[in-house]
C-alpha cells in the first residue's frame, strides 16, 4: 500500500467471510476471509491432503485465490472446483475453475469480480497429522525471516531460476534504503525495520530489479501487488 493510501473504499475480510466447512469426504467450502493456516490445520484434522502447504501461505484464502498462491511445490488452484464471486453491482455468481486462466502466481478471469469463497477438492490422507505441518513450518522458520515485518516473497521466480539466488548472487543481501532492506536470511524478502515508508520498499524493489537485470540480464517481476497513490 503506497503512502498516499487508496482513493476509494477498501473491504477487509478479516473477521468476516470466515466460514470453513466440510461438504463431503474430499471436498470443503471456505470463505475468502479464512486464514490459509486454518485451512491447513482443519484439513489435517479431517484427514484431507495435500493441504498442509496452506500453512506456508500468509494471509487468507481470498488472496490465495487471487494470485494462485503456493508453497512447497503445491498451488491453490490445483484444488479449486468452483468459486463464489461478487461483482461491482453486488450480485453473487458461482463460477467453475475452468472459467479462469491459471498460471504461476497468476489468475485471469472476468473483470470487476472479487472472490468471496470457494469449494476445494482434496484426497483422503488419514495418515497425515499436525506433525507434518509443524515440520513444514520449522523448515520455513529456518529459511525465511519469520517474525520480522515483511510482505512475504517479493518477486516471482523466473523460468528455470530462483529470484532469491539471483538477488543474492548480485550482492544485494542487506541492501538498505531508509528503514527497508533486503533480508540477510532470504534475499526474496524485504524487511521493514520499523519506520520504513512504502516509498522505501518500492525503492528497494526498483534497485533490486535494476541490479539483477544488469548482472544477470533478467528482469524480475513482482509477486506482490502495489496499490494506492504516492504521498
Amino acid at each position: 500500500m503506497r503512502d498516499g493510501g487508496i482513493r476509494g473504499a477498501v473491504v477487509s475480510t478479516h473477521g468476516a467471510l470466515g466460514t470453513l466447512e466440510r461438504l463431503s469426504a474430499t471436498r470443503i467450502q471456505a470463505e475468502a476471509g479464512v486464514p490459509c493456516a486454518r485451512i491447513a490445520r482443519q484439513c489435517v484434522k479431517w484427514g484431507l491432503g495435500p493441504a498442509e502447504f496452506f500453512a506456508g501461505i500468509p494471509g487468507t484464502l481470498g488472496g490465495a485465490l487471487a494470485m494462485n498462491a503456493g508453497a512447497w511445490g503445491e498451488e491453490t488452484w490445483r484444488h479449486v472446483v468452483e468459486v463464489d464471486v461478487l461483482d461491482r453491482r453486488g450480485f453473487r455468481h458461482t463460477r467453475k475453475a475452468a472459467e479462469y486462466e491459471i498460471g504461476y502466481r497468476s489468475v485471469k478471469g472476468p473483470d470487476n469480480e472479487w472472490f468471496i469463497g470457494a469449494r476445494l477438492e482434496f484426497e483422503r490422507t488419514p495418515g497425515v497429522n499436525t506433525e507434518a505441518i509443524r515440520e513444514l513450518l520449522d523448515k520455513r522458520r529456518q529459511t525465511q525471516p519469520i517474525g520480522e515485518w515483511s510482505c512475504g516473497s517479493v518477486f516471482t521466480n523466473p523460468p528455470k531460476a530462483h529470484a532469491a539466488q539471483l538477488i543474492e548472487s548480485a550482492g544485494l543481501k542487506g541492501f538498505r534504503h531508509g528503514d527497508a532492506s533486503v533480508s540477510e536470511k532470504h534475499a526474496n524478502f524485504i524487511i521493514n525495520h520499523g519506520r520504513a515508508l512504502a516509498a522505501d520498499i518500492e525503492a528497494v524493489i526498483e534497485h533490486v530489479q535494476r541490479t539483477v537485470e544488469k548482472v544477470h540480464g533478467i528482469r524480475l517481476s513482482t509477486e506482490v501487488r502495489i496499490v494506492g497513490v504516492s504521498a
